[in-house]
């Protein structure tokens, strides 16, 4: 008896949380996301050597769990003899940044796009269909592996051409949910009160749809840190020696079968930080929708 009150009492405590705090996946995935970006912005303080320094005679040492692992290097050393907690480190900083940078350049594109065919319709609505239908045909991947060849690898370029090329997702969901509220009452009531259609929009119309543009925005940041790391590991992304995961996995591929440990680790953080934004952008769809939705 006394073990049901208490569970009743947990319930009840619980139940006064604010209803993100109760969605276990979105508050999991906001604590890794929040220990990779503090790692990438205190990076300075927290390496312990310089992550571009190069000590050959200091190469391949491996971590502290390791046999001949040192605390000087508490994740040992890479091919080059730099540190490999600074350059995770740093990396960290590499990654966020071309991940928000993307979705930021990629979610102004669709959502001017999205929202102008879903509140204008008519012709605007199927150029603009016919532009987003083009777009889905081009493979993303091989159309960046072609540019950045063709233009040559920078930090510059890599965000670029993925913010050009990764717009389509913001422009299909602006679009639909902008159709789904053009004909609304509060809509209907600024037009009688005299609002331009720049007003609408931007007083109306993004406003309510803030939530899903959020959302597609965290899928888009996780997919573009994937492409870059795909772009990186292909000797087509971020140039060394700037610190990026996807470029400390191509540099380690080469070591997999004695070393595995300079491919393992950048790996697991990758994979934590692509798990993180997505479980965020997950809950964050869950906690934004109606309460009927578990």
């Amino acid at each position: 008896m006394r073990a049901q009150t208490e569970t009743i009492a947990g319930e009840r405590q619980t139940r006064h949380l604010p209803r993100w705090m109760r969605h276990t996946g979105l508050t999991a995935g906001a604590v890794i996301l929040v220990i990779i970006v503090l790692m990438g912005v205190f990076a300075p303080l927290l390496a312990p050597q310089d992550p571009y320094e190069q000590n050959l005679l200091a190469r391949i040492v491996p971590p502290v769990w390791y046999e001949g692992g040192s605390w000087e290097h508490p994740l040992g050393t890479d091919h080059l003899g730099r540190d490999y907690l600074a350059r995770l480190l740093y990396g960290a900083r590499v990654s966020v940044f071309i991940g928000v940078t993307v979705a930021f350049v990629s979610g102004i594109i669709g959502t001017v796009l999205g929202v102008t065919a879903g509140y204008f319709g008519g012709k605007t609505d199927v150029v603009i269909s016919f532009l987003i239908t083009a777009r889905l045909a081009l493979p993303v991947i091989l159309v960046a592996l072609a540019i950045v060849a063709l233009f040559g690898s920078s930090l510059t370029v890599v965000v670029s051409v993925l913010g050009l090329l990764l717009w389509d997702r913001f422009a299909l969901v602006m679009r639909a949910t902008t159709q789904q509220i053009r004909d609304a009452d509060f809509v209907m009531a600024a037009k009688v009160q005299g609002a331009s259609t720049l007003q609408i929009i931007v007083q109306e119309i993004l406003p309510n749809v803030a939530t899903n543009l959020t959302v597609v925005a965290t899928l888009e940041i996780a997919q573009a840190i994937v492409l870059e790391a795909a772009l990186s590991f292909l000797g087509l992304g971020v140039p060394p020696p700037l610190p990026s995961w996807g470029l400390m996995l191509a540099e380690g591929k080469s070591f997999i079968l004695f070393d595995p440990w300079l491919i393992t680790i950048p790996g697991v953080l990758l994979f934590g930080l692509v798990l993180a934004i997505n479980l965020v952008g997950d809950g964050l769809r869950d906690v934004t929708a109606p309460d009927s939705r578990n």
